[in-house]
């Protein structure tokens, strides 16, 4: 097993550890290459009365993916011990879903950030996820995490 597959199966733990909500939403990190994570959470735990894909699932999925990003990011990185917490997010829903919730986000364009945390112990990250199904983009979600080195 590489690096990347510990380092998310270590993520997956820790989601469903910490943060109950992901266990019961069936969470799982499906990949994460090229600085692009992939998430999945099923349908059926994450349903609504329409039988489709809850907006708060839907949210939910999105802002843990860009702080699982966030994670991962750091430890790539070599800081071991940070406070990652989101500070804003907005979404924006387009279509109905009834197939998985599988998201996307992508870090690139953003690793700046990272010289700016290392250099006062404290920064922002603006991320972007998505959530697409088969007929196309779902909904967009753009997060504001904030994160402190504890050191």
């Amino acid at each position: 097993m590489s690096t990347l597959d510990l380092l998310c199966k270590e993520l997956e733990t820790i989601c469903h550890d910490s943060i109950p909500l992901s266990k019961s939403m069936q969470l799982t990190i499906e990949s994460f290459e090229n600085n692009i994570l992939v998430s999945k959470a099923k349908l059926a735990p994450n349903i609504n009365v329409h039988g489709t894909a809850f907006a708060g699932s839907l949210y939910s999925v999105q802002a843990l993916t860009g702080w699982g990003m966030i994670w991962l990011q750091l430890k790539l990185a070599g800081f071991d011990e940070a406070s990652i917490v989101i500070a804003s997010g907005q979404i924006d829903y387009m279509k109905p879903l009834k197939d998985d919730l599988i998201t996307r986000c992508d870090f690139n364009g953003v690793s700046g950030a990272l010289s700016e945390l290392e250099k006062n112990d404290k920064t922002r990250f603006q991320l972007t996820c998505s959530v697409s199904g088969k007929g196309g983009l779902v909904s967009k979600f753009v997060g504001d995490y904030a994160v402190k080195l504890n050191r």
